[in-house]
């Protein structure tokens, strides 16, 4: 299984969701994660005033850093040798002193910098059960689709970008609404009692509404 970091938009979520009452259970699978996963978040990134997504997203990228610097070159050496032999960063991992985590983090930024290595990972997906699901039917008419937005949207230059999901309850009646502007991170949340297309859009426009100059 691939390992990947929380993000900044997942810890806007997280603390918006905290905030609304979730449990750590609820949060982890709101976000396909492991529970294990948000309880190590919420102990090693909070300061004095509680979890905040922005300071926990620099103390978590601060901490990478550090790590990465701390790399054995002679067993990141090891580690590109072995990725062309499609060996996946848990196999290295098992064979030199170098993590699974700082592998990927080696990777991903090689691939910044124009690199290829990242096309020797094996993209597998392990599914997992979800408390919720991403909503496929009542879509909303006239939606853009990731794949037809504008190509400066991946770039996250500019404000005003926003990405929406719908998420659905257990008992498949009720739903939350997310919306993330994705150079910021900021994330907004609202609980819908139902489901229908129109009440997601309501939401959404009602969400939206205080930002309109902006969207």
């Amino acid at each position: 299984m691939n390992y990947t970091h929380l993000t900044r938009e997942e810890r806007y979520q997280i603390y918006v969701l905290k905030k609304m009452g979730h449990t750590q259970s609820d949060i982890a699978s709101v976000l396909d994660r492991s529970e294990s996963t948000i309880s190590r978040e919420l102990k090693r990134n909070c300061g004095r005033r509680g979890y905040r997504p922005k300071q926990a997203h620099s103390k978590a990228v601060g901490r990478r850093a550090i790590n990465a610097r701390r790399v054995d070159e002679q067993a990141w050496r090891f580690a590109q040798e072995m990725l062309l032999q499609q060996w996946s960063p848990e196999q290295i991992s098992g064979h030199a002193n170098i993590s699974p985590e700082t592998v990927y983090q080696r990777v991903y930024a090689d691939k910044r910098s124009g690199g290829l290595l990242w096309k020797n990972l094996r993209w597998q997906k392990k599914r997992r059960k979800r408390y919720g699901k991403t909503e496929r039917r009542g879509q909303i008419p006239n939606r853009l689709f990731i794949e037809d937005r504008p190509t400066i949207v991946e770039t996250r230059k500019r404000i005003g970008d926003w990405e929406a999901d719908t998420i659905i309850g257990k008992n498949h009646r009720q739903a939350i609404v997310s919306i993330v502007e994705r150079k910021t991170g900021m994330t907004l949340i609202r609980k819908v009692e139902r489901k229908t297309a129109q009440a997601v859009s309501q939401a959404m426009i009602g969400l939206l509404k205080p930002f309109r100059n902006k969207v």
